[in-house]
Formats: C-alpha cells, sequence, structure tokens
C-alpha cells in the first residue's frame, strides 16, 4: 500500500514537470511568434490582432494549431499580412508541421533558416511577393509532402537539393522568374503527383529523367524557355492525366510513345516549333477530352484516328502546315464543343458528317483552301455560337438552313465565292452579334428584315452586289458598333438618323457605292464614332459642322464625291484625328488657319488633292502638326490604326493613298506612315521651308500647283521621306545639295516640268533617278541627264564638235565599260577581264584621260 502511494506521487510529480515544461515550450514558442508579429508593417490591422501575450496561443490565437501544446499549424491565408519572413522563428518552432501563409504580402527572400524545419510536412507560400533564390537549405526538409511557393518574384535556379525530397507529393513553383533548367534530380521524386513550373524563364531541354516520376498525375511546364524534343521516356508516365507543354521552344516531332498514356485527358503542345505528322498513336487517348496541338509546324494530314476519341470536347490544330482534306471520322465526335482547324492547308469539301456535332459551340475552319458548298446539315448545330468560314475557296450559295441556327452570335463566310440571294432566313438568328458576309458574288435585299436582330453588334457585307436603299429603320440597331457595306451597288441618300447612331456606332464604311444626296448633319455631342468613310459616291452640298461633336473620330474619308464647300478647318479640334482624305471634290477657296495652337494635333495623313483650293500654302497649318514633327524610336514593331475589344474581329481602317506615283489601298494603317497630299489644285506662292519640320514625313506631293521660287534646303530635314513630289509647278533655281545628300530613304522624286537650272546634286539615292525625274527643266545639267556639268560643262558653240565626240565616245565607252563589269560580276572574273582587255586594245586611248577627268567630277560633286 505504501509503495503503491509513493508511485502515484512520483507519477504525479512526472506529470506536472512535463505540463510545466510544456507550458514553459509553448510560451516560449508564443514569445517567438509576438517578436516575428511586431516585424510586420501591420500588425494590428491584420487577422493576427488576436495574438497577444495576455492570451494564450494554442487557444485563442487566430490560425494557431497546437498538438500537446505545442505550435503544429500554422493557417493563415488571406490574413492580409504585409512582412517580410526574416525573423521568423524557425529555430524556436521544432514541432511544426502545417504553415500556410498563401494570400498574403510577404515580401523579401526565403531564409535559409527555413531548413531548420525538419517536421514541416506542409508549406504554402503562395500569392506573394516573395523575391530572391529558393534556398537550397530547402532539401533538408525529408518530411515535406507539399511545397507551394507558386505567383511570387522568385529568380535563380530550381535548387537541386528539391531532388532530396522523396517524400514530396506536390511541387508548385509557378508564375515565378525562376531560370536555369529542370534539374534532373526531380526523377529522384518518385511519390510526386504534381509538377508545375510553368510561367518561368526556364530554359534547355525537359529531363528523361521526368520519365520516372511514375506517379505523376500532372504536368504542367508551359510557357517557359524549353527547347529540344519532347523524351519519349514520358511513356513511362502510366498515371498521367494532365500533359501541359505548350509555349515553350520545343522542337521534333510528337512522340508516337504519348499514344500509351491511356489515362490522360488534357494534352496541350501548343505554340511551340514541332514538326512531323499528328501520330496516329493519339487514336488511343479514349479518354482524352482537350487535344490542343496548334501553332506549331504540323504537316501532313489530320489522322483518321482522332475520329476515334468519342469524349473529346477541344480539338484545336490551327495555324500549322497540315494538308488533306478533313476527315468525315470527326463527325463521330459528339462531345466535341469546339472544332478549331484554321490558317492551314486543307482542301477539299466540308464534311457533312459535322452536322452530327450536336454539342459543338465554336466551328472555327477559315484561312484555308476549302472548296465545294457549304454543306445544309450545319444548319442542325442548334448549340452554335460561333462560325468562321471565312478566306477560303467555297462555293454556291449560302444554306438557308442557317436560319435554325437561333444561338448564333459570330457567323463569318467573307472571302469566299459564294453566289446567289443572301437567304432571308439568316434574320431569325436572334442572338446574332457579328455577321460577315463581305467578299463574295452574293446579292438580294436583307437590309429590311436585319434590324429585328436587336443584338448586332457587326455588320459587314462588304464587295457584293447589293443594290437596295439603305433603310432608315437600321438606325434602330442600338447595338450596331460597325456597319460596312462598302463596294456594292447601294443607291438612295444616307438617313439623317445615322447622324443619331453616334451613341454606339464606332466605324461607318459605306464607300464606293451610288449614295447621293447630302451628308447627315445632326451628329450628336457624345458619339464614338472613330471612322467615318464614304469615299467613292455621289454625295453633294456641305460638310456638317456637327462632325465637330465626334470627338473620337480617327478616320474622315469623304474623298471622290461631289462636296461643294471651303476648307473644314474646325475638324481640327477633333483631338485624335489622323487621317483627312477630302481628295477630289469640289471644295474651293483659301485654306484659312485658326491661331488656336491645339489644331490637327494627331494628323498623319491629310489629301486635299484634286479639289481647287486657291491662295498660299498656309503655313500656320504646318505649324500645327505635331504628330508629323516627331519620330518615336521606342516603336519595335509596327502599330496599326483600328484595334476592338476581344468580342468581336479586329476592325482595320484602311484608306486609299498616292505614293511613289501609284494609288494603292492600304489595307491596314500603320501609325508611321505620314503623308500630305496637296496636288492638283490652284495654290501659288513659296514652298513653305517650315515643311521641313515635319520630319516624320513619308511622302510629300505637291504637284500640278501654281507654287512659285525656290525648292527649300529645309526639305533636306525631312530624312525618312520616300516620295517627293513637285512636278508640274513653277519653281526655279538650283536643287538644293542637301535633298541629294541627307534623304537616303528617298525611292522616288519627281521635279519635272518647273523652271528649275543648274547642276544636279550627287547623293546617295540621286544617282538612282532616271531623266523622267527631271524632264521640261529646260536649266538643269549633269547627271542623268545628256548634258555635261562641272568640269566638264561644254560649250554650245559649233567650234566644240570635237570635244561632243569625245564626251560621246567617253559615255560610250562608259556605258560599255560597266556592263562589262557587271558582265564579268554575273559570269565570272575571267570573262570580264577578257571582255575588257578585248576593249581596251580595239578601243581608242581617249579613253584613259576621259575617265581620269570624268572620275574628278564625280569626286568633286
Amino acid at each position: 500500500m505504501m509503495m503503491a502511494a509513493k508511485l502515484f506521487s512520483l507519477l504525479h510529480f512526472f506529470t506536472l514537470f512535463c505540463l510545466f515544461t510544456v507550458t514553459f515550450a509553448s510560451t516560449k514558442e508564443a514569445t517567438a511568434l509576438l517578436k516575428w508579429k511586431a516585424t510586420l508593417q501591420n500588425q494590428s490591422s491584420s487577422l493576427l490582432v488576436s495574438w497577444t501575450q495576455s492570451s494564450k496561443a494554442c487557444k485563442s490565437w487566430y490560425g494557431v494549431v497546437c498538438f500537446n501544446g505545442r505550435v503544429s499549424k500554422l493557417d493563415i491565408p488571406y490574413a492580409g499580412v504585409i512582412g517580410t519572413l526574416k525573423n521568423f522563428p524557425f529555430s524556436s518552432l521544432p514541432f511544426l508541421e502545417y504553415i500556410d501563409l498563401s494570400m498574403n504580402q510577404l515580401f523579401g527572400s526565403i531564409p535559409p533558416e527555413i531548413g531548420k524545419l525538419t517536421n514541416l510536412v506542409y508549406l504554402d507560400l503562395s500569392f506573394n511577393q516573395i523575391s530572391g533564390t529558393i534556398p537550397p537549405q530547402i532539401g533538408s526538409l525529408a518530411k515535406l509532402q507539399t511545397l507551394h511557393i507558386l505567383d511570387n518574384h522568385l529568380n535563380g535556379s530550381i535548387p537541386g537539393e528539391i531532388g532530396h525530397l522523396r517524400s514530396l507529393t506536390e511541387l508548385d513553383l509557378s508564375i515565378n522568374t525562376l531560370n536555369g533548367s529542370i534539374p534532373p534530380s526531380l526523377g529522384n521524386l518518385h511519390n510526386l503527383s504534381l509538377l508545375c513550373l510553368y510561367k518561368n524563364n526556364i530554359s534547355g531541354f525537359i529531363p528523361e529523367e521526368i520519365g520516372y516520376l511514375s506517379s505523376l498525375i500532372q504536368l504542367d511546364l508551359n510557357t517557359n524557355s524549353l527547347n529540344g524534343s519532347i523524351p519519349a521516356s514520358l511513356e513511362n508516365l502510366h498515371n498521367l492525366s494532365l500533359l501541359y507543354l505548350y509555349e515553350n521552344q520545343l522542337s521534333g516531332s510528337i512522340p508516337d510513345e504519348i499514344g500509351q498514356l491511356r489515362t490522360l485527358t488534357d494534352i496541350r503542345l501548343n505554340t511551340n516549333f514541332l514538326t512531323g505528322s499528328i501520330p496516329a498513336s493519339l487514336g488511343n487517348l479514349t479518354s482524352l477530352s482537350i487535344l490542343q496541338l496548334e501553332h506549331n509546324q504540323l504537316s501532313g494530314s489530320i489522322p483518321e484516328e482522332i475520329g476515334y476519341l468519342r469524349t473529346l470536347a477541344v480539338l484545336s490544330l490551327y495555324t500549322n502546315f497540315l494538308n488533306g482534306s478533313i476527315p468525315i471520322s470527326l463527325g463521330n465526335l459528339t462531345s466535341l464543343s469546339s472544332l478549331s482547324l484554321y490558317e492551314n492547308h486543307l482542301s477539299g469539301p466540308i464534311p457533312s458528317s459535322l452536322g452530327n456535332l450536336d454539342n459543338l459551340v465554336y466551328l472555327y475552319l477559315y484561312a484555308n483552301q476549302l472548296s465545294g458548298p457549304i454543306p445544309s446539315e450545319l444548319g442542325n448545330l442548334k448549340n452554335l455560337n460561333y462560325m468562321k468560314l471565312h478566306d477560303n475557296q467555297l462555293n454556291g450559295s449560302i444554306p438557308a438552313s442557317f436560319g435554325n441556327l437561333r444561338n448564333m452570335q459570330y457567323l463569318f463566310l467573307e472571302s469566299n465565292n459564294l453566289t446567289g440571294e443572301i437567304p432571308l432566313s439568316i434574320c431569325n438568328l436572334m442572338s446574332l452579334k457579328v455577321l460577315s458576309l463581305g467578299r463574295n458574288s452574293l446579292k438580294g435585299d436583307i437590309l429590311q428584315c436585319l434590324i429585328n436582330i436587336s443584338r448586332l453588334q457587326v455588320l459587314k457585307i462588304p464587295d457584293n452586289n447589293l443594290s437596295e436603299e439603305i433603310p432608315s429603320s437600321i438606325c434602330n440597331l442600338t447595338s450596331l458598333r460597325i456597319l460596312d457595306l462598302s463596294r456594292n451597288n447601294l443607291k438612295g441618300s444616307i438617313p439623317q438618323c445615322f447622324g443619331d447612331m453616334g451613341g454606339h456606332l464606332e466605324v461607318l464604311d459605306i464607300h464606293k457605292n451610288g449614295i447621293s444626296g447630302t451628308l447627315p448633319t445632326t451628329f450628336r455631342i457624345g458619339s464614338v464614332l472613330r471612322s467615318f468613310t464614304l469615299h467613292e459616291n455621289e454625295l453633294e452640298g456641305k460638310i456638317p459642322r456637327s462632325l465637330a461633336n465626334c470627338k473620337e473620330l480617327q478616320v474622315l474619308d469623304l474623298g471622290d464625291n461631289l462636296l461643294n464647300d471651303t476648307f473644314p478647318m474646325w475638324l481640327g479640334t477633333l483631338p485624335k484625328l489622323q487621317v483627312l482624305r477630302l481628295k477630289s471634290n469640289k471644295l474651293y477657296g483659301s485654306i484659312r488657319t485658326s491661331k488656336d495652337e491645339n489644331m490637327f494635333l494627331e494628323l498623319r495623313i491629310i489629301n486635299l488633292s484634286y479639289n481647287a483650293f486657291t491662295g498660299n500654302i498656309p503655313t500656320s497649318l504646318f505649324q500645327q502638326l505635331k504628330a508629323m514633327r516627331k519620330i518615336d524610336q521606342t516603336v519595335k514593331e509596327p502599330t496599326y490604326l483600328g484595334k476592338f475589344g476581344a468580342d468581336i474581329r479586329e476592325y482595320n481602317y484602311s484608306v486609299t493613298v498616292t505614293t511613289k506615283g501609284l494609288e494603292l489601298k492600304l489595307v491596314r494603317i500603320l501609325t508611321v506612315y505620314i503623308i500630305i497630299d496637296l496636288s492638283s489644285n490652284r495654290f501659288e506662292g513659296h514652298v513653305p521651308s517650315i515643311m521641313g519640320e515635319l520630319i516624320a514625313l513619308r511622302v510629300l506631293n505637291l504637284s500640278r500647283n501654281g507654287l512659285q521660287g525656290h525648292i527649300p534646303p529645309s526639305l533636306g530635314n525631312l530624312f525618312v521621306i520616300e516620295s517627293l513630289d513637285l512636278s508640274f509647278n513653277q519653281l526655279s533655281g538650283e536643287i538644293p545639295q542637301q535633298i541629294a545628300s541627307q534623304l537616303t530613304s528617298l525611292a522616288v522624286l519627281n521635279l519635272s516640268y518647273n523652271h528649275l537650272q543648274g547642276c544636279i546634286p550627287q547623293g546617295p539615292q540621286f544617282h538612282t533617278f532616271e531623266n523622267n525625274s527631271y524632264e521640261g527643266n529646260d536649266g538643269l545639267r549633269g547627271f542623268p541627264i545628256s548634258k555635261g556639268c562641272g568640269n566638264d560643262r561644254v560649250s554650245e558653240t559649233n567650234n566644240t564638235v570635237s570635244a561632243l565626240d569625245d564626251q560621246e565616245s567617253t559615255s560610250e565607252f562608259l556605258n560599255d565599260f560597266w556592263k562589262a563589269a557587271l558582265m564579268g560580276y554575273g559570269s565570272g572574273l575571267c570573262i570580264g577581264l577578257s571582255i575588257l582587255y578585248f576593249m581596251i586594245s580595239t578601243g581608242k586611248l581617249k579613253w584613259l584621260s576621259r575617265i581620269t577627268e570624268w572620275l574628278q567630277n564625280r569626286f568633286i560633286i
């Protein structure tokens, strides 16, 4: 009995001792955590406000979980913590197994001391702002099963020590700036089921050792700089469900072995440099729901075996070099919701079997060489929202069955060989947002019935044979953003209500029709109109002043009409106007400018040619053209006018310009393309020297006016100009040397039919111009016209016949000399020298002195 009492007392003592020890240890851990909290920037406003000295850490602290009185879990995601891990008490929390600090605002680096948490099983630092490298000490966390540090600012390479974490099942280091290669040591992680390294700067090959990860279910390496081929060792990943290698620089062919991974449900290898054909073995992947191989260099035909993938929901093979026909077997993919085969070299007909794809929402077959009629069976696709068949060679008529596609929102059939009447059944598509039927040979009176489609945002039927009048009821389409009916045979006048559509209409293009009457006069304040293109019609009257309300207007093209007005200087108040084309109208009078310096600030193209403008070219106008006075050196890629939201197809502004002697249609308008065309008017006076300050000019055409005086030397400052036309004026004096020596981009020069005189200056481009650049100027001398210049100037008296003969002999020899040189260049040095030797041995000896004199003149000039 006494013994039992003593034993009980001893046990009681040890229990109290343990409780004291645990209490002391937990108090030490709490103190350490409070010290870390004190370093945070928002300790009073985060969810850690419950961490206080007076409360118990294991019972009342937010996110703190204890086991046997020791802190084992810190679960504080979304806690609003702002601070670093520099003072985190790694060494004071030896029993810590779980850390989740994700979705906070942690910054700074991960301290090497993290390697002291040897009992850690779960670590998640994702969605913070942590920077620096991953410390190699992380390889000491032998019990770690989950490591997530995605969406931070980590840099440097992935430490090979992570390969020591044999218990690891999930590794996610995505969305950082990690570089270097993937460590082969990751092949040691045989328990790994998830490996995500996407959206980094990782380069090099995919290690063969990745094929050792037999437990892997998800492999996501997308959006890196990986190169080399896809390793065949991936065939060992028999549990793999998701394979994402897209947006890298992988090359070579797609391994046949991938067809052995029967558990795959999602393959995305798109946006690489993969070549070769699509393996027929992919037809074995009967669990596959997504197959994306787009944006590669794949060739050959689409395997019939793809039609075995009955569970496939997304098939994307676009932007490759695939050829042959679309397999009929694709009609078996009844689970398919998206079929994208566009931008390939596919030919032959569209299979009628595609009409079996009841779940299809997206059908993209455009930009191929498909031919034959559009199968009427496509009208069975009741769930179809997007159909893009444009830019093919399809013929026949639009099937009337398309009227059954009641969920259709985007219908693109442009740029084919379609004929016949546009079926009125299309007007039944009440969900339609975009209808594009341009560049066919369609006809019919469809505009009247389209007014019932209230959701219509884009209506494009250019380049057809529409011949009806534009109904005023089309103004009821209050969702319409783009209306393009250009290049048809439309007649009648423009409904006046079009001016009231400015609250939603962004593009109005009805050019090259038979539209008559006057322009709408009621463009309202707040208009969002960006492009207004009505050129090549029969419009009369004045340019409405209410256009000044269209503050978003970038392109205004009213050229080739019968407008009768003075220059609309008030258009200069439009802050975004970049293209103003009023060519070939009946505009008259002098151009009166405004004292306001904020006029035409963004103007890049102005064409007033073929009108009846008089007076001097206004100097003050060119003082205001700020966009023409600067060249943006930071632009690395071409940029164009005309961008719209992702919900509609990009609409490119176009304009017709006269450049380099040719009239060209710019399908897209480069923002660097700066043009002034004032030709074929009645301007007088001098060419303003201030034009030399418009250094961004690419084309300047002042021809066919009554301009006088000298060519200003300041035009030599236009160092990017490509075409300069001052012909058919009354200019006099010499051609400035600055134009010849400084305009190194000049491809076309026309100074013909003026009163210029003196020597033609020589420069990098001037030797490429022919006689027609200078004809009609009797006072000009020098190359390339026949008269001499400089030291080789020849008197025109009868006493210089021998000199002329010598000059002709020299010219004759020089022509033959260069012919010989060119023949020698093209046929071989030996042949060329033989011809040259023959000429020297049979020619006159005067050539030697003449060529010496000619070379002296060239150097002097």
